[in-house]
């Protein structure tokens, strides 16, 4: 299989993969969806790289908004891919083939992602949108500590797999 018919079932894979575990864990809530989305995401980065992570990371929040999971305003949607992306990028650029440099990829994206979202969503979007108090307290209790361990679980999940999954795939 050449480079970019891989990059294509992978993405194409993973994104799949994605939407399923969104549409099936969402009634568990969101630290079993978001900590499902983000070893995805990790998966994604690691194993497809980085342009696959970002494809992935883009499409998730969007997929989300389309089946009635997470916020339903539209203008919180790219912020979420924004996130996503903070993740990818720092895994796929930091993560090499030693356990140390995955662990530290793992904690500093982990640490960015829950933090990029905090500032834009919390700081930035509950200020500039016209949402009510009620509002503002779901996404501020959304979009801070539960990012960084739905980041830390779901990165915790895809180190254990991304052995077992090289392997099968024999990359």
């Amino acid at each position: 299989m050449n480079n970019k018919t891989r990059w294509i079932t992978q993405t194409a894979v993973l994104t799949a993969l994605l939407i399923v575990l969104q549409a099936a864990t969402a009634p568990a809530g969101q630290l079993v969806t978001g900590s499902a989305v983000n070893a995805v995401l990790a998966i994604a980065a690691i194993l497809g790289g980085l342009s696959c992570g970002l494809t992935v990371a883009i499409l998730s929040p969007f997929c989300a908004f389309l089946l009635g999971i997470g916020p339903q305003i539209i203008a919180i949607v790219p912020a979420i891919a924004i996130g996503n992306c903070v993740y990818v990028v720092l895994l796929a650029l930091l993560s090499k083939e030693s356990v140390v440099s995955r662990v530290v990829a793992w904690l500093a994206a982990s640490g960015a992602k829950a933090l990029t979202l905090y500032l834009v969503v919390v700081q930035l979007l509950c200020r500039v949108l016209p949402l009510k108090p009620p509002q503002i307290e779901k996404f501020t209790a959304m979009f801070s500590l539960p990012q960084l361990v739905t980041a830390l679980i779901g990165g915790a999940v895809a180190m254990l797999m991304v052995p077992l999954l090289k392997k099968a795939i024999k990359k």
